[in-house]
């Protein structure tokens, strides 16, 4: 709330302020620094315009959020262009649905993430159903040391058994409770995987590349939360339904 009226009161000086400075002001003298008591009329002027038209700042905000959302987006179409290959086409990055699909959908998740567990169900169905879109797994492990060690033994497990990778995927997403390193070893163990196997596949240096890699595309993207999507030329954050997403592998499918 501090942030949003500091964001707003901000704005509101702005707002003034350039309706001060849009006044009949012609001369070199009187665009010079103002005085202390012109100062003090400059204020008297805001506070007297923001008590009357209290409707110009909300305005004023509404406008700059919408500014700032569209830089945003700017920004990330333009890195969007340039990390599109690294994004879909890594051999480090676990693929799922049909590999030669005419739509690649990227996710970014968390395994200790609530709201991916939700997602996951909507997704492989959305894919599976589909028939012809790829589904790039990109593990951003961002809820702590369980998340990121929960993301180094999938990550081994893909890199030393590829095949068993889906099976330990879904049995992580699916899994209720707290996600603990024991838990996860467990369900590594119910994958046919022992303790020692498990150790050593964390080890391989493609794991913490992978990781970091993938926590370099996140920011370059604008995605700071899971899960994240990239579609096309869309980037959407958090989850999405059904429905949303079928719309979005259509317009991805569309160009």
């Amino acid at each position: 709330m501090f942030r949003f009226l500091s964001i707003t009161f901000g704005i509101a000086i702005i707002f003034a302020a350039s309706i001060f400075t849009n006044l009949s002001i012609a001369s070199a003298d009187e665009k010079q620094a103002l005085s202390k008591a012109e100062e003090l009329q400059v204020e008297k002027l805001i506070e007297r315009y923001l008590d009357e038209n209290p409707e110009a700042v909300v305005r004023a905000f509404q406008k700059y959020q919408q500014q700032q959302e569209e830089a945003q987006q700017l920004r990330q179409r333009e890195s969007l262009s340039g990390l599109r290959d690294l994004l879909e086409n890594a051999d480090s990055s676990p693929v799922r649905g049909n590999p030669k699909g005419d739509v690649t959908l990227v996710e970014f998740f968390d395994y200790r993430c609530g709201y991916c567990k939700r997602v996951h169900g909507t997704v492989t169905d959305a894919v599976e159903s589909d028939g012809n879109v790829r589904l790039v797994y990109k593990e951003f492990p961002i809820l702590g040391p369980d998340s990121v060690f929960a993301s180094r033994v999938s990550l081994g497990v893909f890199f030393t058994h590829p095949l068993k990778y889906p099976a330990f995927h879904d049995a992580m997403m699916t899994a209720r409770g707290q996600l603990s390193q024991a838990r996860v070893m467990s369900i590594a163990k119910g994958m046919g995987l022992t303790p020692e196997e498990v150790a050593a596949a964390m080890k391989d240096p493609r794991v913490d590349e992978e990781i970091q890699r993938n926590m370099q595309l996140a920011q370059s993207l604008g995605i700071n939360g899971t899960p994240g999507f990239v579609i096309g030329s869309e980037i959407v954050p958090g989850a999405v339904d059904e429905d949303a997403l079928k719309e979005l592998i259509a317009k991805a499918r569309q160009g």
